[in-house]
């Protein structure tokens, strides 16, 4: 079996660390990828500690992969070698049932690019942390040449986390858009929902950021902390995008929705956050929730990026200093997505 290096968390408790193990035998149907670069999403550290319950050790993390084609399956009909190309968050979908293209990342039997199990039910899936991913052809995206592949890995799961719900509750010219957070996934919705033509506002807990949101697109921006802003925004939007993992009071931004709005909630608090039935039932509000993106909403996502010329602001680190960035991330520390240069691997 082909051997793959990279780093891996072998406890919940301990850093990650060098780590070299088997990727499975390429399928007729399988491309091979040799990683350039992968993102550090924030729900990698929820793994890599254990914070969600579910984890399974050695664990390679990472979902947000770029790199390049080197070999293909004789059923491979799409790529070829040398051709740019991502993985995003799941390898495989709807194992039992009829694939829906549009909504397969809530399907049964997903896949996960790692802390998950292969199709055959026997090998675990390990992540982009590595050098090489042995990926089925369907679960591989074409990126566009214009987006280089450092910025084009955050796009994986950042970019298609924030376009999904963007283009699902249809954001654009005449909408009032705005989102909770400006961090990795927040500064995407700027970029993505001001491309569609909405009018994105953002909602952050200090003025920090404000020179960067608008000039990432958005029209406003307004400090959470402020008291103010709850009362004179209230009513204001047609969609509100949640993007922090932080438990704050989703009633308070419920008020701030037009009668029949709807808040997405995209981040994950680590614990219940109460909802009052009148934040809802007074204006016909809706309280929603996204997860990431079927494969062809993320190679429309990539286009639709490529078109508009848009990026992720990216912070490229070498992969021995992850352990650090991991603290980064907790501190709000980045601005505003760590990508590993995978090619660091050859200084262990």
């Amino acid at each position: 079996m082909p051997i793959a290096k990279g780093y891996a968390a072998t406890d919940a408790s301990k850093p990650l660390a060098p780590f070299t193990f088997e990727r499975r035998e390429p399928n007729a149907d399988d491309v091979v990828i040799d990683i350039k670069f992968s993102g550090i999403c924030h729900s990698d550290i929820h793994q890599a500690r254990n914070e969600w319950g579910n984890s399974t050790f050695p664990m390679v993390p990472g979902h947000e992969i770029a790199g390049i084609v080197t070999s293909v399956g004789s059923k491979v009909s799409r790529y070829k070698v040398g051709d740019r190309v991502g993985v995003g968050c799941f390898v495989n979908s709807c194992l039992h049932c009829e694939r829906d293209l549009y909504r397969e990342q809530y399907m049964p039997g997903l896949v996960g690019t790692y802390n998950s199990v292969e199709a055959d039910g026997v090998t675990p899936t390990q992540g982009g942390y590595a050098d090489s991913i042995v990926v089925q052809e369907d679960y591989v995206l074409s990126i566009p040449d214009n987006i280089p592949l450092d910025k084009a890995a955050p796009l994986l799961c950042a970019g298609i986390t924030l376009y999904s719900p963007l283009s699902h509750w249809k954001a654009g010219p005449g909408k009032k858009v705005a989102v909770i957070g400006m961090g990795g996934l927040g500064h995407m919705g700027v970029k993505i929902g001001a491309a569609m033509g909405a009018e994105v506002t953002v909602l952050s807990q200090s003025l920090s950021k404000k020179e960067d949101g608008l000039a990432f697109g958005a029209k406003e921006y307004y400090a959470t902390s402020d008291a103010e802003t709850f009362k004179k925004l209230a009513g204001s939007f047609d969609l509100i995008l949640c993007t922090v993992s932080a438990e704050i009071d989703w009633n308070a931004y419920l008020n701030l929705l037009k009668v029949d709005g709807t808040m997405v909630l995209l981040g994950v608090p680590e614990n219940p956050v109460p909802v009052h039935a009148f934040s809802l039932i007074g204006g016909r509000r809706s309280l929603a929730g996204s997860m990431i993106g079927s494969i062809q909403e993320t190679q429309e996502m990539l286009d639709f990026c490529g078109k508009h010329n848009i990026t992720p602001e990216i912070e490229i680190i070498d992969i021995q200093d992850v352990n650090e960035a991991y603290e980064r991330v907790i501190k709000s520390d980045v601005r505003y997505r760590f990508v590993i240069d995978i090619a660091s691997l050859a200084k262990d």
